[in-house]
């Protein structure tokens, strides 16, 4: 079996004249006992004191604690957390083919771009750009972590990512709300709870404290990684500008009001839990709490055995999860009787010939896929409560061999932002599907309809441009797309906000004029198709009258479909076959329903 995730993980160093005055203002030591200040009044005939080592400090994985540890005490905000988008944001097999293939576009011009927000962590440890998945930190495969949001101290309020972790070992005090906090009494009382605060004691190791930071329940907090522009001034993440000129902002709901709260998509409050839960016993009860699987449209793709983190998994390595062949049902109870009767015969990699072995990454992997068909349940939530179909509004009485004419209005009646949001550099798709149905049960007649590789047929198909398939002339999307105006001057959609011609090397190309007064960069915008808030969209259709041909009642049947990935920009940025078909099966359909229709003769 063969699944080739093709993940590439970037990161790289970050400067010492960066990186020590992190390390400084984080409580981390950087002055050896015994020796004299660092100073700038130094006299010449005085030797300058040596800085303590560099590398020592900045590739210390022990100033980063994991997810994992801190789940020890906080159980459901990890189990949350491990399914989440933030989990994902590392371990993502299309963010790792997408960021190579924008590298290699621009020549490696982007170089941290990307990963300061994916693999933040990594990053500051200095982990090399071009370093595997499987050969990162434990942090760093952890994508947006805890200590991504709990140990930033400023309040950036910048784009791009610009924004850093503080560095420290898993006993420097955390930053967050400080609601209710009673992590004092926990620490006063730590041979009843069974905790250690420092190097050398017994129990589960914690913090010291909680800093209040109240920005961290701010809409601000989430900018940095939310609202993107590349160099040349195209938005790939917009989702802060949409939100800024938002209802909802007047309103005074936050972004973790609809993500965090307890009804995904709605600002409907919170629920209640513990804190945590230290040596058995409940650390604040009642308190409010905050969802941690920031629930949204996204999904997992990668194998199911290393996503969603779970600590069953972590003994096996990346590379032996990806010889596992779960969809040939390897450590299933009827895969290995047919295994051990001798009616299958299969060779397996040496990590994989005992049956035990197999059996237990099964368990392992159910686990798994049982929390992403979860997730999958949160997904359609969050969808269906953020918009609303009314319809269908037929346009006269239907009659055989007569034009059938219809409509629906689509409303996007979340306040926050567009439907859909978030990455337009990966144009995520979200797309109406309608379908005639006859008195025969035949389907005479469709909009929304995909080719062969699930892609639907507009100019971007494969099955289109090879004449398989007709154009779906009606179709209804709200995909944004970039359009781009190559050397010799055409105009036409393109995957990314590159240039693309024969015979220069494809580049972005930065503006001689401030994008401000363009409006746009010069020779690319971008060709928005999404709902702002409250907006509406009416779609209208049309069946012709010859394809009606019989009288009696018909069913008009209707979807909305959701994809994180068009399968023409996986196939663009090197996806395998594997990645395709994960993509496929977790498409989402959401506002299912058909209605009759009465056709008269």
């Amino acid at each position: 079996m063969k699944w080739s995730v093709g993940i590439r993980a970037f990161s790289c160093a970050l400067a010492s004249a960066v990186l020590m005055p992190a390390l400084l203002s984080s409580g981390a030591s950087a002055e050896p006992e015994g020796t004299a200040q660092w100073t700038t009044d130094v006299r010449a005939d005085e030797p300058v004191p040596k800085p303590p080592e560099h590398d020592s400090l900045v590739n210390d994985e022990t100033l980063y604690p994991t997810a994992a540890q801190c789940g020890e005490c906080h159980k459901q905000i990890y189990e949350e957390w491990s399914s989440s988008n933030h989990a994902y944001a590392s371990i993502s097999p299309m963010f790792h083919k997408f960021e190579q293939k924008f590298q290699e576009l621009t020549q490696g011009t982007v170089g941290t771009f990307c990963v300061r927000c994916h693999q933040q962590a990594g990053t500051q440890l200095g982990e090399a750009r071009e370093s595997p998945l499987w050969a990162r930190s434990q942090i760093a495969r952890e994508g947006v972590s805890c200590i991504t949001c709990h140990r930033v101290k400023e309040q950036y309020g910048k784009v791009n990512g610009e924004r850093r972790i503080e560095p420290g070992k898993i006993f420097e005090p955390v930053y967050g709300s400080g609601e209710q906090s009673v992590i004092k009494d926990v620490i006063a009382k730590k041979d009843t709870y069974t905790v250690a605060t420092s190097e050398g004691e017994r129990g589960n190791q914690i913090h010291q404290g909680m800093i209040a930071n109240d920005q961290i329940t701010k809409s601000e907090f989430c900018v940095s990684c939310h609202q993107v522009a590349v160099n040349l001034g195209i938005k790939l993440e917009i989702v802060w500008d949409q939100y800024r000129d938002s209802p909802a902002r007047k309103a005074g709901v936050t972004c973790q009001d609809c993500h965090m709260g307890k009804v995904p998509g709605q600002p409907k409050g919170y629920s209640t839990a513990p804190s945590a839960i230290v040596g058995g016993k409940e650390v604040n009860p009642g308190r409010r709490h905050a969802n941690h699987r920031f629930i949204g449209p996204g999904y997992s793709i990668a194998h199911p055995g290393i996503f969603p983190h779970n600590p069953k998994a972590k003994d096996i390595s990346i590379a032996d999860w990806l010889m596992f062949d779960w969809r040939a049902g390897w450590g299933s109870t009827k895969f290995e009787d047919k295994v051990a009767a001798g009616k299958l015969k299969v060779t397996f990699p040496k990590r994989w010939s005992d049956a035990l072995d197999r059996e237990e990454a099964r368990e392992i992997i159910d686990e798994n896929l049982a929390k992403l068909d979860e997730r999958d349940k949160l997904r359609k939530q969050v969808m269906e409560n953020s918009s609303k179909i009314d319809g269908p509004f037929l346009d006269g009485s239907p009659t055989i061999g007569a034009d059938l004419g219809f409509s629906y209005r689509i409303r996007n009646i979340n306040t926050g932002h567009n439907l859909p949001s978030g990455s337009l550099g990966a144009q995520p798709q979200l797309w109406v599907n309608v379908a005639l149905v006859d008195p025969d049960g035949q389907n005479i007649w469709e909009s929304g309809y995909v080719d062969r590789n699930g892609d639907v047929a507009d100019l971007h198909s494969l099955d289109v441009a090879a004449g398989t398939i007709a154009t779906d002339q009606q179709l209804v999307h709200f995909q944004t797309k970039f359009l781009t105006t190559n050397v010799k001057g055409t105009e036409r959609e393109m995957y990314l906000p590159v240039n693309f011609d024969i015979d220069p090397l494809p580049h972005l190309r930065p503006p001689g004029v401030p994008t401000t007064v363009l409006n746009h960069p010069p020779l690319v915008r971008m060709e928005n198709h999404s709902l702002p808030p409250l907006g509406e969209k009416v779609a209208k259709y049309s069946v012709p009258g010859n394809l009606i041909t019989k009288p009696g009642k018909y069913k008009l049947a209707f979807r909305m479909r959701s994809r994180a990935e068009p399968i023409y920009f996986m196939r663009f940025v090197g996806a395998t076959k594997a990645m395709e078909q994960s993509m496929n099966e977790r498409i989402m359909n959401i506002h299912s329903f058909a209605v009759d229709v009465d056709v008269k003769g």
